[in-house]
């Protein structure tokens, strides 16, 4: 049976919608790739594909054939450590290191410069440490310290965006200069700017020609990006939107200067005069200043869709102090400084107040007060002693403790946190379908439309061809397939980000879109709406001649092999009453039931009603002690011994103190609750009274959560299932939005669609209204996207001169064009301002 392998990669080289859309469908149509989706804001594909018909060398190689690039990255990537060393004195040193670190498994190359006293190594992720390097180093007699730490894919990225930035605004800022010129001599007179005589287009055609031809080249040279990628995708039969700008501008440069050489050759003043009013030259170079203005802004916005994935991964400290052996004394510790990403499982740091805690571990001295509120959402801090947890990223508010590492670097819950996050901001919500369909056939649409709308104007509207041409170039230029390749993927970037901002993660664009349309929440009970502590309440003995210790020893000791919630309840109330407890003889759980067995030498049952009656025991006379407790929200379990009935013992776990009230606002928000739990009727129904839901499903087995979800689903309801994770993932699983709490348990994140990191109904709360309002945005980008092409496009293309209206300069759709994109961008960007409370 083959394996279908997946992977995320890097591609470079898209420009808009119909890039996105080209390499989907191309791929789409390869045997051996399962699935391929093109995510153009985070310019990342998703790609599936069966190994044994296809490699991934041949699909980047498809790609490529394409015009685009695919960037692979992954575990055992190449790493670049680069060193100050000291101690060293002649050739023969730098040799030695050379020899000694190549000799580490993992290093691919080692350069040591002994004028400069640094070194570089080049060494494989996974394979070799930083501080494996730096110890062979140390070995050898030298000293090295690191001079620069690593960047992840997501920096470098960053970075590379930051950098591109600086060069489309030092482009941009001579191209708006040069254009504002050219825009000045071409149209001074119609904009009542006297021009000097001398290259007045009246007296010196030749020369005010030639001026605009000086000036537009530079111009066309600073955006020659739109014909180097534009063009070639025109020949590939795969047109993009540098493709329109590339026709449209080379269109009115080609025909501006054709009139430019008429000029030149023509000896009739008159002629030359009217040649020179027919020039273009300021439309093509407008138009390149106008839209490399629009790609910037639009590029600069899209690169603040990542700022909170940016703000998490800043969360995590660039050095901490390990403590170690001082020469072999087992007593005596010292600290050492050392980089984060030489921290290795079972290192002991120190971490002091005010520090951000590097990894994930476990406190092993000292007392204090972490702030997790970037990780949880939660504002309060918490306190931490000995024997507490703590994650990578949240903040030492107090006292100085001592932490054994337990994960680090990308096994942190904070990395796992920014993954899951990046997975989400690449995936694709179902609601962009509709526009990547459209953005594939877009470009060449409109290209049909613009060579349709020239030849109807010169041929059937009476026009020349200076005029026609000018509609066309319209219709080329105020197309935008970016505004809606970019509607769905930015809203869902910003939302997820400002969703982990908020303790909220979302797995995917479908969740999101899922969790909008939910109409019914349905809510596990123990760990969701209440502590998931039970405690034991009561213990009616009814045995005659046991005693409550001895009643309570014998069902503890049987309940030690037992991993269920209650069974720890009973475990902690003996051990509490300093109850020695012996080991069951035998040990049978029954899912459901309860649990059977002997301890020394006695028959124990422990459970419900039906597990006594399925073992021939029929109870009778307590009915009033089980209402009673059961009316109080207790769960209420017999105890057999030998074949008799020997106690009720009720069991009670608290409801959180915000169910009620959260409970109330999503009743507001008109939704329907139910609660689904494994208690008996009378229990069930007392704990949701309190809590406030109406509908009770109660009795469910663990393994029958899930069916009861396909039954609401069957009925046509849009279902959520609030859970814990634990024993209810099927259920989480099977609904059409998996909602998990915890405080960010790895099994947690694994079972649901949407994870919330504090563990209260508020999280649900949240996440509903995250959802709701992602998709708003979105509807709100798309409508705009597409309301500005059906309007756009025949208003460029002349209808209101039909109607006696004015035509659309090319200039100002230029301009339109470049501001739908940016106004996209800019509506997503909204979403950072969303509040946990409205």
């Amino acid at each position: 049976m083959s394996t279908i392998q997946k992977r995320t990669v890097a591609v470079k080289g898209m420009h808009c919608a119909a890039c996105s859309s080209r390499i989907e469908r191309v791929l789409r149509g390869i045997d051996g790739v399962e699935s391929v989706a093109v995510n153009l804001a985070t310019e990342e594909m998703e790609l599936s594909w069966n190994p044994e018909v296809i490699s991934f060398d041949t699909v980047a190689a498809r790609v490529k054939e394409l015009g685009f690039e695919l960037e692979q990255d992954g575990a055992g990537e190449e790493l670049t450590l680069e060193l100050a060393i000291s101690g060293m004195h002649c050739a023969a040193c730098s040799t030695r290191i050379e020899k000694v670190v190549s000799a580490l498994a993992g290093v691919i190359s080692v350069q040591i410069n002994l004028l400069t006293e640094t070194g570089r190594v080049t060494y494989r992720q996974g394979q070799v440490s930083q501080r494996q390097i730096r110890a062979a180093i140390s070995g050898a007699g030298f000293e090295s310290r690191p001079v620069t730490a690593r960047l992840d894919q997501f920096a470098r990225k960053r970075q590379e965006t930051l950098q591109r930035l600086a060069l489309m605004k030092t482009r941009l800022i001579w191209s708006l200069g040069l254009a504002a010129l050219l825009l000045s001599i071409s149209m001074g007179e119609m904009m009542g700017l006297p021009l000097p005589a001398a290259i007045n287009p009246h007296g010196y055609p030749l020369r005010f020609a030639l001026i605009q031809f000086a000036l537009v080249l530079p111009i066309m040279v600073l955006g020659r990006s739109f014909y180097l990628i534009g063009i070639p995708a025109f020949f590939r039969r795969a047109p993009t939107m540098d493709s329109l700008i590339a026709m449209g501008t080379g269109a009115a440069f080609l025909s501006s200067t054709w009139n430019l050489v008429e000029i030149i050759l023509s000896s009739d003043p008159h002629r030359q005069t009217m040649l020179a009013m027919e020039l273009y030259f300021e439309s093509a170079g407008v138009l390149i200043a106008l839209v490399s203005l629009g790609k910037f802004m639009e590029t600069r916005s899209k690169s603040h869709t990542s700022d909170a994935i940016a703000g998490l991964m800043q969360l995590t400290p660039d050095r901490s102090i390990l403590l170690r052996k001082k020469d072999d004394n087992d007593l005596e510790m010292e600290q050492v400084e050392i980089l984060v990403e030489e921290i290795e499982a079972g290192d002991l740091l120190l971490v002091r107040p005010g520090e951000r805690i590097p990894v994930d571990g476990l406190i092993v001295g000292g007392r204090t007060v972490v702030d997790e509120s970037m990780l949880t959402g939660e504002s309060l801090p918490v306190s931490k002693g000995e024997g507490d947890r703590v994650s990578c990223g949240t903040l030492n508010k107090s006292g100085v403790v001592r932490v054994m590492t337990e994960q680090v670097g990308g096994n942190t819950m904070l990395a796992r946190i920014v993954r899951t996050v990046q997975e989400a901001q690449g995936s694709k919500a179902p609601i962009a379908a509709l526009a990547d369909r459209v953005s594939l056939y877009f470009v060449p649409a409109v290209m049909v439309v613009a060579v349709f709308t020239g030849l109807a104007w010169y041929f059937m509207g009476g026009v020349g061809f200076a005029l026609a041409l000018r509609y066309s170039i319209a219709v080329l230029v105020i197309a935008c397939p970016c505004a809606m390749g970019l509607a769905t993927p930015t809203s869902i970037m910003v939302g997820t980000g400002r969703g982990a901002q908020l303790g909220v993660l979302v797995k995917s664009g479908a969740a999101l879109e899922l969790a909008e349309k939910v109409t019914v929440l349905v809510f596990d009970k123990t760990g969701t709406l209440t502590h998931g502590r039970p405690e034991i309440t009561d213990l009616i003995n009814v045995s005659g001649d046991e005693s409550d210790e001895q009643l309570l020893s014998l069902a503890a000791s049987l309940e030690q092999s037992s991993e269920h919630p209650l069974a720890e309840a009973l475990v902690a109330a003996a051990r509490s009453k300093g109850m020695a407890l012996c080991q069951p003889e035998d040990f049978v759980a029954t899912i459901g039931r309860g649990v059977s067995g002997r301890v020394e030498g006695r028959k124990i049952l422990f459970g419900n009603r039906q597990l006594l009656q399925d073992n021939g025991l029929v109870v009778e006379g307590r009915e009033g002690d089980v209402a009673r407790l059961s009316g109080l929200g207790k769960t209420v379990l017999f105890l057999a011994v030998d074949g008799r009935l020997a106690a009720l013992i009720a069991i009670a776990d608290g409801l959180k103190p915000e169910v009620p009230a959260a409970l109330s606002r999503l009743k507001q928000m008109g939704l329907r609750l139910i609660m689904l739990t494994g208690d008996q009727e009378l229990t069930a129904r007392a704990i949701a009274a309190q809590a406030g839901i109406d509908e009770v499903i109660s009795q469910v087995l663990p393994d029958k959560k899930a069916d009861t979800i396909r039954e609401l689903r069957q009925q046509g309801l849009w279902t959520a299932m609030v859970g814990d994770g634990i024993n209810d993932a099927p259920a989480l699983a099977v609904a059409d939005v998996g909602i998990a709490m915890g405080t960010g348990t790895d099994i947690a994140i694994e079972s649901g669609d949407i994870v919330l990191m504090q563990g209260n109904l508020d999280g649900v709360i949240l996440a509903l209204r995250l959802s709701r309002a992602v998709m708003v945005n979105i509807r709100q980008n798309l409508f705009w996207a597409f309301a500005y092409n059906i309007v756009g496009i025949p208003v460029a293309a002349g209808l209101l001169v039909l109607f006696g209206g004015p035509s659309l300069n090319p200039m100002i759709a230029g301009a339109a064009m470049a501001l739908s994109s940016v106004s996209v961008v800019g509506n997503a960007l909204r979403l950072r301002r969303f509040r946990a409370i409205p």
